[in-house]
């Protein structure tokens, strides 16, 4: 099909009179669209895919069966008043992801571009999901969880509502947070802190100067259990502060939750070259 190819939709699915579809666009076999829906150039709709509500796709997304994008969200005080979902551009959902929109107390659920959900992963009401994200098989964002640039959530973590997990962080499988995860840090079991995500940052061009920054600031802030806020008075006045480490410190002090914590045991903690 050429980029500019009228949609082509498949007579087994079901498209209601309020969607628009851009050229290019794709719907397969047995799926509903029944909303107020935006649909941007090029994305794809494999199959079995279902979207509602108010919901607006950018372009170049593609949707494996059984993904739901914009419905209800599961709040018992939800009315059905209206609400949204607003999702970028080249973002992939796999199959049985779910994305809801905003909730009676909320507005829009939000994601960027780039983004890679795997199959059962839930983004619930309310999220701001930033670019280039991965959130594998089985994970679980509930309500008012914020997502930065490139971070990872492994498979079968939970977070907590209106927690917020930093740029280029990331959550090792199984792991579970109701605090705040800072950028460029690896945690693991309950919002435990292990390292700084070497791997991650390389990948992202981050200059290995940064790299050592960061470890070090790491150490300083998490190697032993203390007074945070004394830390990184500490962390301030050494002047090694590169624009990485100064984002680690705005989100820390910026928390509203409180941000995960180091190990208690020092010797646990490590940021592997083996971690992505």
């Amino acid at each position: 099909m050429t980029r500019d190819a009228p949609p082509r939709i498949h007579p087994t699915s079901v498209v209601g009179p309020n969607v628009e579809l851009a050229a290019g666009v794709e719907i397969g076999p047995l799926c509903l669209l029944d909303g107020k829906i935006r649909i941007g150039a090029r994305t794809r709709l494999i199959g079995h895919v279902t979207i509602l509500g108010i919901t607006e796709l950018g372009a170049d997304n593609v949707l494996h069966p059984g993904a739901v994008i914009g419905d209800e969200p599961q709040d018992l005080t939800y009315t059905g008043v209206a609400r949204s979902v607003k999702i970028g551009d080249r973002n992939i959902f796999r199959e049985y992801t779910t994305v809801h929109r905003g909730c009676e107390h909320g507005d829009v659920t939000i994601m960027g571009n780039d983004n890679f959900m795997m199959q059962n992963a839930h983004v619930a009401h309310d999220c701001r999901i930033g670019n280039s994200t991965i959130i594998a098989g089985g994970a679980l964002l509930a309500g008012w969880v914020e997502l930065g640039d490139r971070a990872l959530v492994s498979g079968n973590c939970v977070v907590h509502q209106y927690t917020r997990i930093g740029r280029l962080a990331m959550m090792r499988g199984l792991s579970r947070t109701s605090r705040d995860v800072p950028p460029f840090c690896i945690m693991d079991d309950t919002h435990t802190l292990r390292g700084i995500n070497v791997v991650g940052l390389k990948r992202a061009g981050i200059p290995l100067k940064s790299i050592h920054a960061l470890r070090h600031a790491f150490t300083t802030l998490f190697g032993t259990r203390q007074n945070l806020k004394l830390a990184i008075e500490r962390l301030e006045k050494s002047g090694n502060l590169t624009v990485e480490v100064t984002e680690l410190l705005n989100f820390i002090k910026s928390s509203k939750r409180g941000v995960a914590f180091g190990p208690q045991d020092p010797h646990s903690s490590n940021d592997a070259e083996s971690d992505s």
